[in-house]
């Protein structure tokens, strides 16, 4: 037993052995994280987690490279390697189709799902979501980017947050610590090298296939993001037909976390709506 509350089950899938969270009953929430260094899905998604586990089965896998995920040495990570991953797990899981939630680069992975396997998604939430073309901001820039140091941490941390009262010390420290893991570092600075642009146009969908996306889908975006642009969304919205689109203000790359419980509201309700 571990007292560290980011590490839950472990399942086999494929060349990777997937750590994951399970809570709550009722129909499958599949959680997809996004790419900060340090992140795990944990990390990510422990608010809403509390809140959607009240109706709905959660589960939040890390994806290979992050969190307590074991991965091969040479695992090569591409989008269709954590694709691969995310319908093992769902496999092993015995999940045959689940809402999805990806956020920022799990928005990405949410609708490669979507598009390469429709039959195994319900209804789609992106978050502050990757996935069509867009300038390399430098937010992104700097997160894909970062070397370990509390100060690099801290720094990534408030990019990240629009509300600069959530970027405590102790925050800080999880994260760098997190980052500091054996392998760790070394696996993310595989993920998105410079020149990074090249890692945005990799993990972009083509316009026919985001079109082709028939699930009801739920578009969610601070309006202060410095990571990912909130034009992003909108040219989701105006793609995906059945979509709609929230904007927080006052809000940064965080929504789950600066808007906690209004986020929890609208994804639960959006979810269950007939």
């Amino acid at each position: 037993m571990t007292n560290n509350p980011e590490i839950g089950r472990m399942i086999a899938t494929g060349a990777t052995e997937t750590n994951y969270h399970d809570l709550g009953n009722g129909a499958p929430v599949l959680l997809l994280h996004g790419s900060g260094p340090g992140v795990s899905a944990w990390a990510n998604w422990r608010l809403p987690l509390q809140a959607l586990s009240t109706q709905f089965r959660c589960l939040a896998p890390d994806l290979a490279g992050f969190g307590y995920t074991t991965t091969p040495d040479d695992f090569v990570f591409t989008r269709q390697a954590w694709l691969d991953q995310i319908i093992a797990f769902l496999d092993a899981a015995g999940v045959e189709k689940a809402h999805v939630i990806g956020n920022s680069f799990g928005g990405s992975m949410a609708l490669a799902l979507a598009i390469a396997r429709p039959e195994r998604v319900h209804r789609l939430v992106l978050m502050g979501s990757v996935g069509v073309p867009f300038e390399l901001t430098a937010g992104l820039d700097a997160v894909w980017g970062y070397t370990p140091s509390f100060e690099n941490m801290q720094s990534i941390m408030r990019i990240f947050a629009y509300n600069q009262a959530l970027v405590g010390d102790d925050l800080v420290h999880m994260r760098y610590e997190a980052s500091m893991r054996p392998g760790v570092q070394e696996a993310y600075a595989r993920m998105f090298p410079a020149p990074r642009q090249r890692w945005v146009d990799a993990m972009s969908h083509s316009e026919p296939d985001i079109r082709g996306i028939k699930h009801k889908t739920l578009l969610v975006h601070g309006r202060d993001d410095k990571v990912i642009p909130p034009s992003t969304s909108m040219t989701m919205l105006n793609w995906i037909e059945n979509s709609q689109l929230h904007i927080f203000g006052r809000c940064g790359h965080w929504t789950q976390i600066e808007h906690a419980a209004e986020f929890g509201r609208l994804v639960g309700n959006f979810l269950v709506a007939e």
